[in-house]
């Protein structure tokens, strides 16, 4: 069962709580007979998101086994102190808007308990009684980080089939996450990306990126969440030599596409040297226009060479790289590796990206260093399985922008890739 599937499961059954008659409350759990009394109230007094109440729970007994039970509600789990809406919302608050365990800590206490940001909001409303009459909520940072780490357990055990039958293009990008862990340890986070649909597969926490093992975990795992090995075609990197020893190894059809940001960072400080010894013995005014006209010179011919609409082209471009008085150090670095720059022209390859997804760790590295859920590579591991369902659902943004363009606007990955999604969300595939 694929994760839309399951998340429909957990929201069907939150249904079938809600629409259970009274002769399905009264059905005992223990040995399914109907003869089922009364027993009493039981009180609870929850928090949920329009403060505490007080909820009378309905108590029954068994006639034929002595057992008893009480009444369900979908927002209210059995023994929590706070409503599954609680749960949600502050979740929701962290995942999505960015904000760290304290600021959600507080978020909630004003909305639940209205208190400390609540008189910021309402600084004259005097709804709700006496300050010093109102029950203090105490909702900790504490909490929301179990939850995070609860939802993280419950995602580690749903990876296998979690996107069985979901479309795939057969290429893909790869990259990994350095994160320090509590009490300085380091650790890297490894992802594989769907280049066409955006979709995320369950990531792995490694010592390091260097080694093929590591790399073979990475794929062992997203095959075994559903991606089919035999029908990768292309994969976009850094080049880390760990997965290109994998890639040889255990993956030799499948092409090697180098990402072209880590390609410029690389060649940056060849071509501010080159620039800087073309200018050497000149001063001022001078020297500065030498360097702009040298760098704009090499970057030119780097350009025609990570451009190039073929590969027939792009040695073209390499030969005139090398021809320039000073640019015999960046055809060293670009010569050999023609394939792996320009193997999105190759036929069949025309879907696969230049760039690695690096984009995408900006905002899983923001929630990592905002959380305590990462003092381990347990719980490392289980804040990557969070983020990457929490991406897989949530659509990309509609807005026109001058200098960006979606591809897929108002639609999530799994939604590019098939799927429909209506009535549910990352949170019940979750299981929150």
């Amino acid at each position: 069962m694929h994760i839309v599937a399951r998340a429909r499961a957990f929201v069907q059954s939150l249904l079938a709580i809600s629409r259970r008659s009274a002769l399905e409350r009264r059905r005992c759990d223990a040995c399914g007979s109907t003869h089922v009394h009364k027993h009493g109230f039981r009180r609870r007094r929850p928090y949920t998101l329009e403060g505490r109440k007080d909820l009378p729970v309905q108590r029954y007994r068994c006639q034929t086994c002595g057992a008893t039970h009480s009444d369900e509600h979908p927002d209210l789990p059995p023994g929590a102190h706070y409503a599954r809406s609680v749960r949600r919302y502050a979740i929701d608050q962290w995942q999505h808007g960015g904000s760290s365990l304290r600021q959600v800590a507080e978020q909630v206490r004003s909305v639940i308990g209205h208190q400390e940001r609540w008189s910021l909001w309402f600084p004259v409303l005097d709804a709700w009684g006496p300050e010093e009459k109102r029950e203090k909520c105490r909702f900790a940072e504490s909490t929301l980080c179990l939850w995070l780490d609860q939802a993280g357990l419950r995602a580690k055990k749903q990876v296998k089939g979690a996107y069985e039958g979901v479309g795939q293009s057969g290429l893909v990008g790869v990259d990994g996450l350095w994160a320090r862990l509590r009490g300085g340890t380091v650790r890297v986070l490894l992802m594989v990306r769907d280049s066409v649909t955006g979709l995320l597969y369950p990531p792995v926490v490694v010592a390091g990126e260097e080694a093929a093992a590591a790399w073979e975990r990475l794929f062992a795992r997203a095959q075994r969440a559903g991606l089919s090995l035999e029908d990768l075609q292309a994969v976009v990197s850094d080049g880390a030599q760990g997965l290109l020893s994998h890639l040889r190894q255990g993956l030799p059809w499948v092409y090697q596409q180098r990402c072209v940001f880590h390609l410029w960072r690389n060649l940056g400080p060849e071509l501010a040297r080159q620039a800087a010894r073309a200018a050497e013995g000149l001063e001022g005014e001078a020297a500065r226009v030498v360097r702009g006209r040298v760098r704009g010179e090499l970057t030119r011919l780097v350009h025609g060479v990570l451009d190039a609409a073929d590969c027939e082209a792009g040695e073209q471009a390499l030969a005139r790289l090398r021809e320039h008085p000073r640019g015999e150090g960046l055809w060293k670095a670009l010569n050999g590796r023609l394939i792996e720059v320009l193997a999105h022209t190759l036929p069949g390859q025309e879907g696969v990206g230049r760039v690695s997804p690096e984009w995408m760790w900006r905002d899983l590295r923001q929630r990592l260093s905002r959380g305590r859920n990462h003092g381990d590579e347990e719980r490392l591991e289980r804040a990557g399985l969070v983020f990457t369902i929490y991406r897989n659902f949530t659509p990309a943004q509609v807005r026109q922008e001058r200098t960006r363009h979606y591809r897929h606007p108002g639609q999530s990955a799994l939604e590019v890739a098939g799927l429909d999604l209506e009535g549910c969300s990352y949170l019940d595939a979750l299981e929150v």
